[in-house]
């Protein structure tokens, strides 16, 4: 197939963008710290910060990491929620020569536990909220330095005293913990201010951030991203949303809806440093499950960017303080991390007038591979074309590259696919071709436009609201528990959340009741990836060999 996509690109899009326009994100942050630096970059509960006050705070906090006497390249862990401190975090971390290691602030012990060790995090940024769940894992884990914020750091002196005083006292939000090495946020900034950031130098080549996802083995794994991974897909998707973000009246800031969780990838890229490089004001929404919440914060601002996911898209169509918002500036829907319905893309439309642009990624892609054109008018139902230096096919099971219209695995090839998965080298060889494809476990076809499909999934990976659930993590958690003889996890649909965790269990106990599989799910799973429905039976589908046939699961076999 010989990029056959290309023909259809809106006008002006490149076909090719050049990655080596920054040397690393430490060179790209601060040429926006120094290009942007009167202008907004945060809004958070009212109150914003500037790109040269979020370039003073990251420089304090990068001086304070290096005080620690922590070595270039050392992983340090971020498990905040979209707060100001974390863009301060990110960047103090990268411009004090260190890797990034996003955390989801949810995990359980064990999911924490377990990323802290893979990654080697000799630090470790956390919100006071989950210091409880640090506490449990701490002394077995190679952190070495606590550096512990809380919702009000940033936001002066009485309104932070409120905030926190709600956080902890009134919504009750902070378990008990005790880290007596732990270094609060404000504390570390103050000693970072009397000394000098020496500013790291990276190369293209050098690791940025580790992002974690699941793995078939039910071990999660790092995708390694260089610096030149990340810089690519943001330039990438700079080019593919110029038709409208051009469309911004002049003198007037592009200003982007940052409900995406910045810790995970498509967060991180799309909205935290392509803000960076556009000098785009991101409004901060740390729990956009709270829809009252999220609609009162957004009715202060005038936004033309909102990246998110269909359930997010879905529910806040359907809520009543919906018209308190003024959508008409809305200029780019993208929807991303999970399949856009139908009828969501139909709703979203009819209400702010933009019509939602659905994409494809993954945290391997840094994470964007495949986008509609952001200038589509309409609902496609494909993922769209491939964006701009990036190839994509569709393989058989040997390698073979597919005819239009025939379903296949769907490969990709671009300046934005990861160097391999963290001290991992045989897991990558699984995933990589001779010629550099990342095969992506998703089965799909293309058109004679170039558009691609996505029809099912290769992996038995469960796609929940955006994050991948893998089924055999699912396994292993619930098998731990006495009374359960066998047990599958499959995924089933889920008008929500695209898909849910259904969990089928045979027990060699009679008394093993869903409550017990229930509770033990919860202290060892993040919300996600507990089950939504769970079915007990005398017996599982097999192969002849004994493989459980999750296929008939899912099927209702």
């Amino acid at each position: 197939m010989d990029k056959i996509w290309l023909k259809h690109y809106p006008t002006g899009v490149p076909h090719e963008i050049d990655p080596s326009a920054y040397r690393s994100l430490v060179e790209l942050m601060s040429d926006a710290f120094t290009r942007h630096a009167r202008l907004s970059a945060f809004c958070f509960m009212g109150q914003t910060w500037r790109f040269d006050e979020i370039d003073q705070a990251s420089r304090a906090m990068g001086a304070y990491l290096q005080s620690l006497g922590l070595q270039p390249g050392d992983r340090v862990a971020v498990m905040l929620p979209n707060i100001p401190q974390y863009p301060v975090a990110v960047a103090a971390i990268l411009r004090a020569g260190y890797v990034v290691v996003n955390v989801n602030p949810l995990y359980t012990p064990r999911e924490l536990a377990h990323q802290l060790s893979d990654s080697g995090s000799k630090a470790i940024f956390i919100l006071e909220n989950f210091a409880a769940t640090l506490e449990q894992v701490l002394p077995g884990s190679p952190v070495q330095h606590v550096i512990l914020a809380s919702m009000g750091d940033m936001l002066g002196f009485l309104k932070g005293h409120i905030v926190n005083h709600v956080v902890r006292r009134v919504k009750k939000m902070v378990p008990p913990f005790h880290l007596p090495k732990a270094v609060l946020f404000k504390e570390a900034m103050a000693q970072g201010q009397g000394q000098r950031v020496v500013q790291a130098s990276p190369g293209p080549e050098d690791v940025a951030v580790l992002q974690y996802t699941g793995g078939t083995t039910g071990v999660s794994k790092g995708a390694t991203l260089l610096h030149r991974n990340i810089i690519a897909n943001l330039l990438q998707s700079e080019a593919w949303n110029a038709p409208m973000m051009k469309q911004i009246p002049a003198g007037e800031q592009a200003t982007m809806v940052c409900a995406l969780p910045l810790y995970h990838i498509f967060g991180f890229t799309v909205n935290m440093m392509l803000g960076m490089r556009m000098g785009a004001c991101n409004i901060l929404i740390p729990n956009p499950r709270d829809l009252g919440a999220t609609l009162k914060e957004l009715a202060r601002y005038r936004f033309h960017s909102f990246p998110a996911v269909n359930t997010l898209f879905n529910a806040l169509a359907h809520h009543p303080d919906f018209d308190k918002v003024d959508w008409r500036h809305l200029r780019l829907s993208v929807g991303g991390g999970m399949a856009v319905q139908h009828a969501t893309a139909k709703l979203w439309k009819e209400r702010t007038g933009c019509a939602i642009a659905e994409g494809y990624g993954l945290s391997e892609t840094s994470p964007c591979a495949i986008g509609n054109p952001a200038n589509s008018t309409s609902f496609s139902g494909t993922i769209g074309l491939p964006l701009p230096s990036t190839e994509a096919r569709i393989l058989d099971d040997e390698g073979n590259e597919l005819p239009l219209d025939t379903p296949g695995e769907l490969a990709l090839r671009g300046p934005q696919v990861m160097a391999g998965y963290w001290q991992r080298p045989e897991e990558t060889a699984k995933v990589m071709t001779a010629d550099g494809f990342f095969r992506t476990g998703d089965i799909a076809t293309v058109d004679e436009r170039g558009y691609f499909k996505i029809v099912d999934r290769k992996k038995d990976m469960i796609l929940v609201s955006g994050f991948n659930v893998y089924p055999n993590e699912v396994e292993d958690v619930v098998a731990s528990l006495e009374g359960v003889l066998e047990c599958a996890a499959v995924g089933i649909p889920d008008e929500q959340a695209g898909e849910a965790v259904k969990l089928v269990v045979v027990r060699s106990r009679p008394d093993l009741s869903e409550e017990a599989i229930r509770v033990h799910c919860a202290q060892h799973l993040t919300g996600y990836k507990r089950p939504k429905v769970i079915e007990f039976r005398s017996e599982l589908p097999k192969t002849p060999v004994g493989k459980i046939l999750r296929r008939m699961l899912r099927d209702g076999g």
